[in-house]
């Protein structure tokens, strides 16, 4: 499914998505196919984050586009919580 139909099917809402494809450019991941799993409550957006599985992500349906940022730092260092 394109982003664009997943923003139809739920509007101004905070999604948790399967990215199925992409392209990267220079720092950017452009996801092009998704696979919507559910809305998330603005509420527990921020821990769906955190604890969605690698290959999905929690995005704002707001978004014209799904776009991802990458960081290539590679002094930054990631704690999991216990």
């Amino acid at each position: 499914m394109k982003w664009k139909q997943v923003r139809e099917l739920f509007p101004d809402q905070f999604v948790l998505i399967s990215i199925l494809d992409y392209t990267e450019q220079e720092d950017k991941k452009i996801v092009t196919e998704v696979a919507p799993i559910r809305a998330v409550p603005a509420l527990d957006a921020n821990k769906a984050f955190f604890s969605a599985e690698p290959g999905s992500i929690v995005y704002h349906t707001s978004n014209e586009d799904c776009i991802i940022h990458l960081r290539k730092d590679p002094l930054l260092r990631v704690r999991r919580g216990s």
